[in-house]
Formats: C-alpha cells, sequence, structure tokens
C-alpha cells in the first residue's frame, strides 16, 4: 500500500472514473508512498490528472501546429508577442486565454515545452474555481518553460511514471535545435502524446525522434529518468468542487 490519508481511509477505487481508476492504481503500486494530509487532496489529484490526460488528447485532436518561436503563432486578439514569449493582453481574462488555445487552435503554432505549459494551464483551468484562476495567474507570459509559480511543477529523478506526469525523450544527435527532445504527457499504457510527434507509444516516440538526427548519427534517442508534475496539494485549495461523503460516482460537487 504505497497511498496514505492521514486519519482516513483510501476511497473504494470503484467510485472513480476509468482513467481515474488507472492513476489510482498506479499510485497504489508504485514503489514511492504518496501521503495525503485528507481523501480531499487524494482526489483532487486524481482529477487534475485527469484533466491533463483529456487536454492532451483534445491537444492532439487540434489545429494547433507545431514551429519553433521564428515562425510560431497565437492568436493576435488576445496575446502579444515579445522577444520572451506571448504575453497576454491586460484586457483579456487568462481563462479566456487559455480556453482560446483549443478553442480557436488553427491560430496556433508552437513548440513541445510551450505545448506542455498550456496543458498545465488547461487541466488547472478545468479543475479551480475560475475566479481563482484568473487572480493566480494574470499577466501570463507563454512560450517555452516560462510559467506562473503558482502551478508549483516539481520536476523529479526515477522513471516511476504515473499518468498525468510530464517525461522529456532527449535527442542527443539532432539535426536541428528544435528536435533535441521532445516533452510528453504519460497517458498511461505505454502511451505518450507529445506535441509535434503525437500520440505515441515510447518505442514509437524514440523511432520519430531517430527520423530527425543529423546525418551520421550514431545515438538513439531515449527517454530519461525524470518527470514533472503539478503541486496538487497547493493547487487543491482552490478547487471548484468538493468532494461527496459517500463517495459515489461522481467525487465532486459543485460548490
Amino acid at each position: 500500500m504505497t497511498i496514505i490519508i492521514q486519519s482516513q481511509e483510501k476511497p473504494p477505487i470503484h467510485s472513480f472514473s476509468p482513467i481515474q481508476q488507472d492513476i489510482y492504481r498506479a499510485l497504489d503500486s508504485s514503489p514511492q508512498q504518496f501521503f495525503y494530509d485528507s481523501a480531499f487532496v487524494f482526489e483532487f489529484e486524481l482529477l487534475l490528472r485527469e484533466k491533463l490526460i483529456q487536454a492532451a488528447y483534445q491537444l492532439h485532436e487540434s489545429k494547433a501546429e507545431f514551429a519553433p518561436f521564428d515562425v510560431s503563432r497565437f492568436n493576435p486578439q488576445i496575446w502579444t508577442k515579445t522577444k520572451y514569449g506571448y504575453v497576454l493582453k491586460p484586457y483579456i481574462l487568462p481563462s479566456d486565454a487559455i480556453r482560446d488555445v483549443f478553442h480557436n487552435s488553427h491560430l496556433y503554432a508552437f513548440e513541445c515545452s510551450t505545448a506542455i505549459v498550456l496543458l498545465f494551464y488547461k487541466s488547472v483551468l478545468d479543475s479551480i474555481s475560475i475566479s481563482r484562476f484568473n487572480t493566480l495567474f494574470q499577466g501570463l507570459l507563454v512560450w517555452d518553460w516560462n510559467y506562473d509559480q503558482d502551478l508549483g511543477i516539481d520536476t523529479r529523478i526515477g522513471r516511476d511514471f504515473i499518468p498525468g506526469d510530464v517525461v522529456y525523450f532527449y535527442n542527443p544527435d539532432f539535426e536541428h535545435p528544435i528536435w533535441t527532445g521532445e516533452n510528453a504527457v504519460y497517458l498511461g499504457n505505454d502511451r505518450y502524446f507529445g506535441h509535434g510527434v503525437g500520440l505515441e507509444s515510447e518505442r514509437g516516440m524514440i523511432e520519430a525522434l531517430n527520423t530527425l538526427r543529423k546525418p551520421g548519427a550514431t545515438q538513439d534517442a531515449y527517454l530519461i529518468s525524470q518527470h514533472s508534475r503539478l503541486s496538487y496539494k497547493y493547487l487543491s485549495q482552490f478547487a471548484r468542487r468538493v468532494p461527496h461523503q459517500n463517495y459515489d460516482s461522481s467525487i465532486f460537487q459543485l460548490l
């Protein structure tokens, strides 16, 4: 047993959605121990990880293109391009800006690390109070790994990946710097999503990156022993929902 909830029993796994059940099993079978102050924080982590996975599928199905910064695009009615990235216009709500990436995806083109940050924002937006989201993430600057510290992204060493973790495939013999590697969301069951490559297995990601190496390359791309996660405990205080006490099939109800 690796899920430990202070002074409470674990909620029954059957009360969660199929994706959340997969996450639950991965947490519970991990060699790591996961400590939670309450069942609420545990349930919030399941929800937020699920929202990240769903957002990854949404981006995969969208019309957003892959592009380096010099030919990148963001909706000019919402974002201003600077030398550091795209800055939110002062009269636009952060929640509207993040939704626009998915609703008007044909207006966007960016690389994989920017995609991950946008997916983090989308998953948080879908999990916490909209008013709190707009308060926490004012003045967004988006490009590469620029992100607001309230996301609380934590990167750790190890390959004990949980669905909803973000991982990195390194391509040491890249031809173009934009293909130094691929940031990807681990979806579970040996499935990954990386913007620019798409949905692939671990082997599929490596083979795709191997086609983007310099002539005469000898080193294969590989998945490094590292994963990044949001700060679930911190973000749970802004949740738009509260858990049912009886752990029925819908773990959260609207405030």
